[in-house]
């Protein structure tokens, strides 16, 4: 009967199987089905390449390719099935390469180690899922700066969530196109700084067989050729540290929107309503419409950041070369890569069918003394020192709460109480729209 210890890739030397508890701890096995096509391209070019250096005859490596493809059918279609009692997606690849294809399949493993196949498989992986992100993140500008366009409607802007100064609904939300396009800039940045073939750097210190590593380093479309480093290869996991904390940006830039649309659709701002698809309801209070997708993408932003404090805190003390707990990229990756792609999908479709009520927001404006700035700038043209000019205006501020008008209400006689340098020319300058129209404000509209 067939051991356990004979299924593992490692099993020679060893006289007892381990135990389950083992086998259950060492396994990473129910978390990484997702590296099958990964691990199987990574295959393919191993194999070209045994054959270009002479290691495979062009039989045999037809052979290996045809069964390396067939395996990916089967994996895609369900006819095999990653469980449990594979120790990890290599095991899982080469066990079966070996029952399909008999002895041939022994040779597959020549000239590699799990170690830099596994970075292999990392990489191609994270490549191919940051590539998906970055057209996430495409998609979802456009939906802003197309829903940004849509809504022009005055505003207040915010500081220390007070009431600040005039702004636009399209502005603000330009605001985040901006931040989602330097998340765009980090990312393809990480793309290029780890588009390096860790393949050929074998266990931690190369091979004795004659390959070619620019070989399978060109097939697999790694621009920057081969590590150059052998122990750097196998115990790099830099790439998944930076694309997780680019990720994490990401999501804080996400999480702080979606804290405004949680802030907006409320009763005390009523800013905007979500679309009801995106919204959820009370099990006790029928009244309620809560913005539940805005609120777990605030909350999962947490899961992000400790997935990526995990992997730091699994790397920071290994010595070179690879170490099991470099394992623990896998799981922190998928999970954060998971969230980050679901809450980009989330936030699109809130913001492409969210309902702004732009009379809301102008009478939101007219509460907040949004024009004092102005009012001051007004005093300075009239050669008013600045410092002076906002005392001024902060007496003028008091007044108006006490006899609960707004600025503008103020009559002419009102204002010069306060300074002989108003003029009726002070209602234009502080008018909401013309405050747009003014300098560099006109980038606003």
């Amino acid at each position: 009967m067939e051991q356990a210890y004979e299924k593992c890739l490692w099993g020679g030397r060893f006289r007892q199987d381990e135990d389950q508890l083992m086998q259950r701890f060492n396994s990473g096995g129910f978390r990484t089905e997702w590296l099958v096509g990964p691990d199987i391209q990574g295959s393919l070019a191993h194999v070209a390449m045994q054959v270009k250096c002479g290691m495979l005859t062009p039989e045999e490596g037809e052979i290996l390719t045809e069964g390396l493809k067939s395996i990916l059918h089967q994996f895609q279609t369900g006819q095999l099935v990653f469980g449990p009692e594979y120790e990890d997606v290599h095991t899982f690849v080469e066990l079966n390469l070996i029952r399909q294809v008999g002895e041939v399949g022994k040779k597959l493993h020549t000239a590699r180690s799990r170690n830099d196949q596994c970075n292999v498989d990392m990489k191609l992986y994270v490549k191919e899922q940051t590539a998906w992100v970055i057209a996430q993140i495409d998609r979802f500008r456009e939906t802003l700066q197309h829903t940004a366009e849509a809504n022009p409607w005055i505003m207040p802007g915010y500081t220390h969530l007070q009431r600040a100064q005039v702004v636009t609904m399209k502005h603000h939300l330009l605001a985040y196109y901006e931040m989602l396009g330097r998340d765009k800039k980090r990312l393809q940045s990480a793309l290029e700084i780890m588009d390096e073939s860790p393949l050929g750097c074998g266990a931690l210190a190369g091979t004795t067989h004659e390959i070619d590593r620019a070989y399978t380093a060109e097939l697999l479309g790694f621009a920057g050729g081969p590590c150059k480093n052998f122990l750097d290869g196998v115990s790099d996991r830099d790439f998944v540290l930076e694309t997780m904390a680019d990720f994490s940006i990401l999501m804080m830039h996400l999480s702080r929107l979606a804290e405004e649309l949680v802030l907006w659709t409320s009763a005390e701002f009523g800013f905007v309503t979500l679309d009801d698809r995106y919204t959820t309801g009370s099990s006790i209070m029928p009244q309620k419409k809560n913005s539940d997708g805005a609120e777990l993408v605030r909350g999962r932003t947490g899961r992000v950041y400790g997935d990526l404090l995990t992997l730091l805190c699994a790397m920071k003390g290994l010595p070179l070369a690879y170490n099991k707990d470099m394992q623990e990229d896998k799981s922190a990756f998928y999970d954060a890569l998971k969230v980050v792609s679901g809450s980009l999908q989330m936030m699109e479709r809130m913001i492409a069918t969210m309902k702004v009520k732009p009379e809301v927001l102008r009478q939101a404006v007219r509460k907040g003394f949004l024009n004092a700035t102005e009012v001051a700038d007004y005093l300075v043209k009239k050669g008013v020192p600045f410092r002076d000019a906002h005392g001024i205006v902060g007496k003028i501020v008091i007044y108006c709460e006490d006899v609960g008008k707004a600025i503008e209400d103020l009559s002419l006689a009102e204002l010069k109480q306060f300074s002989d340098c108003f003029g009726e020319d002070i209602y234009p300058y502080i008018d909401y729209d013309n405050i747009l129209q003014k300098g560099i404000k006109k980038e606003m509209l």
